[in-house]
């Protein structure tokens, strides 16, 4: 028996030996472990065997049997294992680019200008407000001391999407939102995109960007404003760069001021860059109305505060000498490409 057995086993090591395919490894199984397969014929015949050679005989098979099960697994999973990696191989698809080609493009002015503004603000301690483009009427207008009878809330200036819907005209709607949910001091700066209906020319578009800074806690003064402001130009348009303030009117703060900077390309002699006028206005800003403040359920006994807002677009082209707000927004790559 122990004859036959060991040469059973030594014809399955050589079969698998010969064998490349998995067919052939299943046919090997089946072989010699199958209903009718040689190891399963001898289990077969233990019943005609004496009792006392049974036992000795049975653990022989299935020994036997074990370990014909066990090289035949080892084999199988061998061959599968190389016909994927065959298949892997011959199927792999060379998904790589030719970067030689590959054109980086630039930053785009309105971005350059907005970076800029944001780490100098956030340098002073500022933090970045965001709001909804699709604002309330009542957050764009009433509570930034702005009536119903005001021109800005007229059909022609501004977009309306229902009677109480419009797109915002300036991000100041963040401004009073951050008012209401924040409890003083606030110190902030609100980029973004606004509306108003405008015609498409030079200076002007229907849709443009702004960033506007708030600052609301005790014991704050225009002379805070005209800090912040000189701080502000000197570390953007140079250190040499002086800042003008001249009286103006705005409903949502009082005094109000129109801001000027020192021509940054003539240091105030006059060229074409500021029309010849030595100045270039940039932004507007004043103490917020205590109207404002009242509309946020702040007391403007205990607090007040200053805001001001400018153009990304004045800004990118004052920089860049643009002298048609229009190419700002026409995707041409040779335009941005100089930027």
């Amino acid at each position: 028996m122990n004859d036959k057995l060991k040469q059973i086993k030594e014809l399955v090591e050589l079969e698998l030996n010969a064998s490349v395919k998995v067919e052939d490894i299943e046919n090997i199984k089946v072989k010699y472990l199958g209903k009718k397969g040689e190891i399963t014929t001898i289990l077969k015949t233990l019943g005609q065997m004496a009792p006392e050679d049974r036992k000795e005989a049975g653990s022989l098979i299935n020994n036997l049997r074990q370990e014909v099960e066990s090289i035949i697994e080892y084999k199988l999973k061998i061959l599968k294992d190389s016909e994927i990696d065959k298949k892997i191989t011959s199927e792999k698809i060379d998904i790589s680019i030719d970067k030689s080609n590959e054109k980086i493009g630039n930053k785009h002015p309105l971005t350059v200008v907005l970076d800029d503004i944001k780490e100098i603000f956030i340098g002073m301690g500022y933090s970045i407000a965001e709001g909804p483009e699709v604002e309330y009427s009542k957050l764009n207008f009433d509570a930034l001391n702005t009536p119903k009878d005001h021109p800005a809330r007229d059909l022609q200036d501004t977009f309306y999407i229902t009677e109480d819907i419009i797109l915002r005209t300036q991000t100041s709607p963040v401004q009073a939102r951050t008012m209401l949910i924040q409890e003083p001091p606030i110190k902030i700066i609100v980029p973004g995109r606004v509306y108003r209906s405008d015609n498409v020319d030079a200076t002007h578009s229907p849709m443009f960007h702004q960033v506007e800074g708030l600052v609301v806690d005790k014991n704050i003064t225009m002379s805070d404003l005209k800090g912040t402001l000189e701080t502000f130009a000197k570390t953007y348009f140079g250190e040499n760069t002086k800042i003008r303030l001249r009286p103006h009117h705005f409903p949502f703060t009082e005094p109000s001021a129109e801001v000027d900077v020192s021509c940054f390309v003539c240091a105030g002699i006059g060229c074409k860059v500021c029309k010849g006028e030595g100045w270039i206005e940039i932004l507007g800003a004043g103490m917020v109305h205590p109207n404002v403040l009242a509309a946020a359920g702040i007391d403007s006994k205990i607090y007040s505060g200053f805001a001001f807002g400018m153009g990304l677009e004045r800004i990118a082209m004052t920089k860049f000498d643009i002298n048609d707000m229009r190419y700002l927004y026409e995707n041409d790559v040779r335009f941005l490409k100089q930027f």
